[in-house]
Order: structure tokens, then sequence, then C-alpha cells
């Protein structure tokens, strides 16, 4: 982006370690659910989760575009507090949403990694 002289604000700096904590949040939420799998056919699960997650995440249409519950649903999800984050961060635009992100998605991974402990423990021990 510097590159292309498409930063604004230093605010962009923050966004690197922005992207590493979604990376955090989504790693130890997904290592806690490898932990749960019994068989190769429970990664289809991971589909059916991820692709919704992907398409309802306001990257590719506003959230205005969302109406009622659906726009409280997206504005619930993981990859949409990581979309806002790292917009905001990037356009220079830091509000009140920034420290609630990044709340939001620290909890999701140290919630994630309790799990993972927890039951890796328990599989390790029988």
């Amino acid at each position: 982006m510097w590159a292309m002289g498409m930063l604004h604000s230093w605010t962009a700096v923050p966004a690197l370690p922005a992207a590493l904590l979604i990376g955090f949040a989504f790693s130890a939420v997904c290592m806690a659910l490898t932990t749960r799998m019994t068989s190769w056919q429970d990664f289809d699960k991971i589909t059916l989760i991820q692709m919704p997650l992907f398409l309802f995440s306001a990257t590719f249409f506003p959230i205005t575009a969302y109406d009622g519950w659906l726009r409280w649903v997206v504005e619930a999800t993981p990859l949409y507090r990581g979309v806002v984050l790292c917009r905001e961060l990037t356009l220079g635009r830091v509000g009140w949403e920034s420290p609630v992100s990044v709340v939001y998605l620290v909890a999701m991974g140290l919630i994630g990694l309790a799990i993972v402990r927890r039951r890796l423990d328990k599989l390790l021990l029988t």
C-alpha cells in the first residue's frame, strides 16, 4: 500500500499486528475444533461454517446492505470484527469499534487456547 501511495495515515502501521491478531484468534478456535474431529468427513463442517462467514463479513457489501436481525448477526461474527479493525486502521478512521474488535478477537483466541489446552491434556492422558 505504501509503494502504491495508498497510505494516508500512520494508523495503517498497526494493521499488520491486527492481521496477526485475527490469525491468532481463528487459529486457536480452529485448533479447538480440530481436537473434536474424529474423521476426515468432519472437515466438510469447516467449509459449511467458513463460506457464510466469508460472504457475510461485510468485505464485499457494506454493513448497511443488511437489515434487522441479519445485520446484528453479521456484526457479531469474528471475521466482521477483523474486517472492521483492519479497515479502520488502514483508512485512519480509528473509532470506538477498534478496541471492541481487539477485545473480541483476543477473547476469542484465549477461549480457543483454553479449550485446546484442556482437550489436548485429556486426549494425551488417555
